[in-house]
């Protein structure tokens, strides 16, 4: 994945000479091309901590360390503008620019990079607002792997930014350098700044006593012996003074060998507790400052926290909101983030903060559930039916462009079947079809295969018992209480879950997850309770087993049975499926939809009959929904053996398109 780019920097050099030593992007090179499968991707980082979540990585695991630097951009209109650097579940920002429509950054960011980590960079430019949150204007999106094989000493490129709703309506350029960072450079840089400490008057030689007091300080397991031995291995014509770049050449040499250095000298981090390199690569992120050179801001998962202004800095000080990854209640189920499968990027739910505000009144405290058993449950019901007529008049359509506005950066509509104008009520926009093509599904002729049922955000578990601990936070919740006693059996009953959260933004048709026949459709009415986190989190409701929703049985030969439930929502009452029972149906075909609102489609197969992906899984366990869209892999038949499985891995069915 990545945009295109009109190269700046000059790419080349004379034929290399025989059988010279491996450089650095060709090393970068062998490491893309043979990853080690089945690791994670360690490449969280919670807020105020760069390295905390940054896991000991084995060299096979390690690709590389890349320096990203984002120069200036050439936007349509004057304004004072920032830039985001987001890569896995770390995102980075520049200092704002002056009042200009050419903003000039020269802000740069080391980032590690993994054979199975992220490697799609998103680089997303915004104009400033001081007291909420920040308008995005463009964006665009960098495969690093591909940027750093090229063998370039400097690789400089303009790429486009592109409209938040249209990949293609340009608003932009923007200047970035990308290229990899030499270990070996790196090594002596560091040496280097850390003997200038003690280079008292700056002339770039030290005498023994300079090296020694500097030795004392950083590596206090050296005896004097040896401290004297390395001196004079650097002090050739034993004059007692060392030039120091060639001490920094024998420091980061020995460092090859031994830990020299007990702790970081920036942050204090103890060195030593896994091996040289990983204490290179933490020591090669930490010492950024100071290097004259303008470092970007982290300490951010998303680019929309990165985004926001004193207001909200403001509530998390003062303890009103939190925002972090992972199951939220109470006061801090204020933001939703969510991991996008496909670059393996945190991203924020965009959701109206007065609703974030209404359903933690209702679901996330006693006074709340007082309201809901007084009556709310009625009135959730009457407000759905009265918003569902509202969106079916003509009078409707007038809300879609601000519909679209409002969440400009999730709805593509260069994916949408038919434009703006050919949607006569809100209603037919929101059940919009998508153009052929825009969905394509995994392995179409192999039924073993499970395909993902909704554009929507998935939680997959095993059992309802991991469900109940790690998401689901209900009283009652069951599976025999989702499906209802007509169609629950023993092997449904244990057997695995997954969970589909369609968000108003999405694609509202949802598809058939596995290939079979339809046997029978059971309604079960319910009320009408809102389908997002905040609620689901909550111990004092019960929302998939008290909403109205219909259930659907699957009968397949490599799963067995799969029940499919489509769940109402707040402003969904209607649930509307176009196959009917005693139907085959092919995975990926379109099964139907949901009217306004958001709404939920749950897939239960019998014990033991899917596996999983299993980074669906990891994120699960994290309480981390997944972004995923229609037709992409969701898990393969246990029937298939471990090595066909292995084949069907889903880093080798493309997502990109």
């Amino acid at each position: 994945m990545g945009h295109a780019s009109s190269k700046r920097g000059s790419v080349g050099g004379d034929a290399p000479a025989p059988a010279p030593p491996p450089s650095r992007f060709t090393r970068f090179k062998r490491r893309l091309r043979h990853p080690i499968h089945g690791s994670g991707s360690g490449s969280g980082s919670g807020p105020g901590s760069e390295f905390g979540n940054i896991k000991n990585l084995s060299e096979q695991e390690f690709t590389g360390i890349a320096r990203v630097e984002i120069i200036g951009a050439e936007m349509k209109f004057k304004d004072r503008w920032f830039a985001c650097l987001s890569l896995g579940e770390r995102t980075y920002r520049t200092e704002t620019s002056d009042h200009t429509e050419k903003p000039v950054w020269k802000s740069e960011k080391k980032v590690v990079l993994e054979a199975n980590g992220p490697t799609v960079a998103r680089i997303s430019v915004f104009e400033t607002n001081k007291f909420s949150k920040s308008n995005l204007v463009g964006y665009c999106e960098l495969n690093l792997t591909e940027i750093l094989s090229q063998e370039s000493e400097d690789n400089v490129d303009e790429f486009q930014l592109f409209d938040p709703c249209s990949s293609t309506t340009t608003v932009g350029t923007i200047s970035i350098r990308c290229f990899i960072e030499d270990p070996v450079e790196i090594q002596r840089s560091f040496a280097r700044r850390v003997l200038s400490v003690v280079d008292k008057n700056g002339d770039g030689q030290l005498s023994l006593s300079e090296f020694s007091e500097l030795m004392n300080a950083f590596c206090s397991q050296l005896n004097k012996e040896k401290i004297e031995e390395l001196f004079k291995r650097a002090d050739k014509n034993g004059d007692d003074i060392v030039d120091m770049d060639e001490l920094a050449v024998l420091l980061a040499q020995q460092q090859q060998e031994e830990t020299l250095i007990n702790n970081c000298p920036v942050c204090g981090e103890d060195l030593g507790k896994f091996d040289n390199m990983n204490d290179i690569i933490h020591m090669t992120l930490c010492f950024d400052e100071g290097t004259g050179n303008q470092i970007m801001t982290g300490g951010f998962l998303t680019e929309k926290q990165a985004s926001y202004g004193w207001m909200f800095k403001l509530s998390e000080w003062a303890h009103y909101s939190s925002y972090d990854v992972g199951l939220h209640s109470g006061s801090s189920a204020s933001h939703i983030v969510v991991c996008d499968r496909k670059t393996k990027r945190l991203v924020e739910e965009t959701i109206d903060g007065k609703i974030i505000l209404s359903m933690r009144a209702i679901y996330q405290s006693k006074v709340g559930l007082a309201l809901i058993d007084a009556g709310v449950k009625g009135l959730l019901q009457n407000l759905s039916e009265k918003q569902g007529k509202q969106m079916n008049s003509p009078e409707s359509a007038k809300d879609i462009p601000k519909f679209l506005e409002f969440f400009k950066d999730q709805i593509n509509m260069d994916e949408v079947k038919y434009p703006i104008e050919h949607f006569k009520t809100f209603n037919d926009f929101f059940v919009r079809e998508l153009k052929s093509g825009a969905r394509p599904i995994c392995y179409p002729d192999r039924d073993e295969v499970a395909v993902c049922a909704a554009d929507s955000r998935l939680m997959a578990f095993d059992s309802a018992s991991d469900s109940t601990r790690l998401w689901i936070k209900g009283r009652k919740f069951s599976i025999e209480g989702l499906l209802g006693p007509e169609t629950c059996t023993d092997s449904l009953r244990n057997g695995t879950l997954v969970i589909f959260r369609l968000a108003p933004q999405d694609y509202h048709r949802f598809h058939v997850p596995v290939s079979g026949t339809i046997e029978n459709f059971v309604e079960i009415p319910g009320y009408l309770y809102t389908v997002n986190p905040i609620a689901v989190n909550s111990k004092y409701c019960n929302v998939f087993t008290e909403n109205k929703r219909v259930v659907s049985i699957i009968s397949t030969q490599e799963f067995g049975k799969v029940a499919f439930v489509a769940i109402g929502a707040t402003m969904v009452g209607s649930i509307t499926f176009l196959k009917e029972k005693g139907e085959y149906v092919n995975k990926g075909d379109e099964f139907g939809y949901f009217a306004f609102g958001g709404s939920t489609v749950i897939c239960v197969f019998e014990k033991d009959a899917i596996q999983i992906d299993d980074d669906l899984l990891a994120n699960s366990n994290r309480s981390l929904e997944t972004l995923v869209t229609v037709g992409s892999k969701l898990g393969v038949s246990k029937k298939v053996s471990d090595r066909e499985r292995a084949e069907l891995d889903f880093d080798k069915f493309s997502l990109t398109e």
